[in-house]
């Protein structure tokens, strides 16, 4: 199953310092909705691992995320995939876009993802409300550790 999501949040920060906290493992780590490990690799992407719970179907994933298309201060491309066992995989990437706005930082994403296994099998209502429902506490979560 295929699904996309864009979005946009306004950040009252610099691009510079918005664009620091999108490459610390920490920060990033702190604002994934249930994100237990994430550690920076030798090739620039981190290996992570999240409990998550869509609907019925809780599953812990274990996963690698990659950056490219790196234009510091103004976006990157990330991918990912995970594997979280008989719930299912989830594998998809991002391009995340910021720009000066207002005396603070626009940060725009536009999201593919596919899912596969039980998760798959929950129907596109559900995986969308909860994959809208997990970006907005993630940009949340950062906005906060951007203003912090």
């Amino acid at each position: 199953m295929a699904m996309t999501m864009t979005g946009e949040v306004q950040l009252a920060a610099p691009r510079e310092a918005v664009w620091a906290k999108l490459n610390d493992p920490e920060v990033l780590k702190a604002c994934i909705p249930g994100c237990e490990e994430l550690d920076a690799t030798e090739d620039g992407g981190f290996r992570a691992v999240a409990k998550m719970k869509v609907g019925p179907v809780s599953a812990r994933f274990k996963g690698k995320v990659t950056l490219s298309d790196l234009d510091p201060p103004n976006g990157y491309k990330i991918s990912g995939e995970g594997e979280g066992g008989v719930a299912g995989f989830a594998k998809g990437g991002a391009t995340v876009a910021l720009a000066e706005k207002d005396g603070g930082t626009l940060l725009s994403y536009n999201v593919e993802a596919q899912i596969g296994g039980k998760l798959a099998q929950l129907g596109q209502r559900l995986i969308n409300g909860s994959a809208k429902k997990l970006a907005d506490e993630f940009f949340a979560n950062f906005a906060k550790a951007v203003q912090g």
